[in-house]
């Protein structure tokens, strides 16, 4: 069986981090669980260790990409087949990475992403998504229902040909314009995943503030200097 890496960036996630990893543990195409540790103080890191997988810290909070870039460097020498990119709140949902690994072991894409089902409470007005799906229409010529999911799959020729991830919250944004110039195939495939969700209150619209700030930055970087 292919060795998948799974990469799991993880800030205050003490609540649901054992139960994500116990759900990717169920998946024999997993192969090894790293987790990075973004600065928390609930004892995250204490969490993932008492698990038995892999574990690297920050002592200050970065942020995601440079969570990723992190586990990115800790996995050059390493060999395996994919690497899953996992967000820590998915809890035993994260048993869904089975349909996006599927297509990258069967040869069928080179990066996949996850497609959720439709939110059951609103959170915001759309405007972020639909910036971010704009935006990654103009760079690659593609439609993407889920333009900002980080749950993805991507082969390790991709990943050796990475220079890196994009810093805040416009990883995911970068990651797929990168992979589209590698020529790399992106498939989106709908999961039964689940996370936690953002309210259509104050903290909400900060949040998805930020994201459409983030993708912006990305998508000027990416037009200006080809890079994030």
């Amino acid at each position: 069986m292919p060795e998948v890496i799974a990469l799991i960036p993880a800030y205050n996630a003490a609540s649901c981090l054992s139960e994500t990893i116990a759900a990717l543990r169920s998946l024999p195409e997993i192969g090894t669980i790293m987790v990075v540790d973004d600065g928390s103080s609930d004892g995250t890191a204490e969490i993932a260790i008492a698990t038995g997988v892999e574990v690297l810290v920050h002592h200050r909070n970065q942020g995601k990409g440079a969570a990723l870039n992190t586990g990115l460097q800790a996995l050059r020498r390493r060999e395996f087949t994919a690497l899953a990119l996992v967000d820590s709140d998915l809890g035993p949902s994260a048993a869904g990475f089975a349909d996006l690994t599927r297509p990258i072991i069967n040869g069928e894409a080179d990066m996949t992403i996850a497609r959720f089902p439709k939110t059951v409470r609103r959170g915001g007005f759309g405007l972020a998504k639909g910036f971010c799906r704009l935006g990654l229409r103009v760079f690659t010529g593609q439609w993407f229902e889920a333009p900002m999911s980080g749950q993805r799959v991507l082969t390790a020729a991709i990943v050796s040909r990475l220079s890196g991830f994009a810093s805040g919250w416009g990883c995911e944004a970068a990651l797929t314009i990168d992979v589209h110039r590698l020529s790399g195939r992106i498939l989106e495939v709908q999961v039964m995943m689940t996370h936690h969700e953002t309210d259509r209150n104050l903290s909400g619209f900060k949040h998805r503030g930020r994201q459409l700030l983030a993708a912006a930055r990305v998508f000027a970087a990416k037009a200006i200097h080809g890079k994030a």
